[in-house]
């Protein structure tokens, strides 16, 4: 641990690298210049394939049984054969009881399972039992793990607290990817989503996501941008590629191509690929399956 007064001023000149104080209606002026010059281009058959194969299909509910949780897996397995044409979603995101249930049971080479850890999606227990839930996670055979940033610490200014949770998660997941969940509608402000992304790469981390989908707004357009923002800041300055994690919120194929514009245009074509760009969403699957083929599906 460091000396908190030495950590402060550490984590501070980290962040000063950056402008972190950003109006919010400028950054609202640049989503609509986007939205209004950029989305009817990326309208394209070969952009919705793509945003199909970034989906992690997500089943996070109180009420997910052992049955639902495998039937969602088995519907995974069986699209290699059913569209054996299209690349298959990227992962399967669960709660971590489902963990082993999961990676027993996925057949599809190229679909990561991936848990959400750490007290999701509050963040708010002990920090050993959030390392205790990730490394078990790790041993059930999670490819990548989700946590939530501790948002009531980072909004106290507790910096360090912050930083020093995501490390010693990101040390639990060892090489596996973690990506950290900033609960964007929580930090309201863009200032604070800009503190955020760059604290939680800053830690570490291989993701960036914007919300748990449990605290609304979700994932608005602003929020990526500003994401996007620091993520291409923070690669111009270390060389570290950061990964964007859109989710919840995202209800409609619009919604979806105006994050992947917003994606393209800040953070350009090396970053248009499922290594570093993910939508977490359930509904998108069906919606977007349904307009690549032409008709209405309700396969997931």
């Amino acid at each position: 641990m460091h000396n908190h007064e030495v950590g402060k001023s550490k984590y501070d000149a980290a962040l000063s690298l950056y402008n972190t104080t950003l109006n919010d209606e400028d950054v609202q002026a640049a989503v609509k210049s986007i939205i209004e010059n950029k989305v009817a281009e990326n309208n394209t058959l070969d952009v919705k394939k793509f945003l199909f194969s970034t989906i992690e299909l997500t089943s996070l509910h109180t009420e997910d049984t052992d049955e639902s949780i495998l039937a969602l897996t088995e519907k995974v397995n069986s699209f290699v054969e059913d569209y054996g044409e299209l690349t298959n979603v990227a992962t399967i995101c669960i709660y971590p009881r489902f963990t082993k249930l999961v990676h027993d049971s996925l057949e599809a080479d190229d679909v990561k399972l991936v848990t959400v850890c750490g007290d999701f999606p509050h963040s708010q227990t002990y920090l050993e039992v959030k390392v205790a839930e990730t490394a078990l996670c790790i041993q059930d055979g999670a490819d990548e793990i989700d946590i939530v940033l501790p948002v009531g610490k980072f909004l106290s200014n507790d910096y360090e607290g912050t930083c020093d949770e995501m490390e010693e998660l990101k040390a639990a997941c060892g090489t596996h990817r973690m990506k950290v969940i900033l609960e964007t509608g929580g930090l309201k402000t863009a200032s604070n989503i800009k503190k955020a992304s760059i604290l939680a790469m800053y830690s570490g981390t291989d993701f960036i996501k914007t919300s748990t989908g449990k605290q609304m707004p979700a994932s608005t357009p602003e929020a990526v941008y500003v994401m996007c923002q620091a993520i291409k800041e923070y690669f111009d300055k270390t060389g570290r590629k950061v990964g964007l994690k859109p989710a919840g919120g995202i209800n409609t194929v619009q919604d979806a191509l105006i994050l992947y514009s917003i994606v393209k245009e800040v953070l350009g074509a090396e970053w248009i690929n499922r290594d570093f760009f993910r939508l977490g969403t359930s509904r998108l699957a069906n919606l977007l399956l349904s307009e690549i083929v032409g008709k209405d599906v309700k396969y997931f």
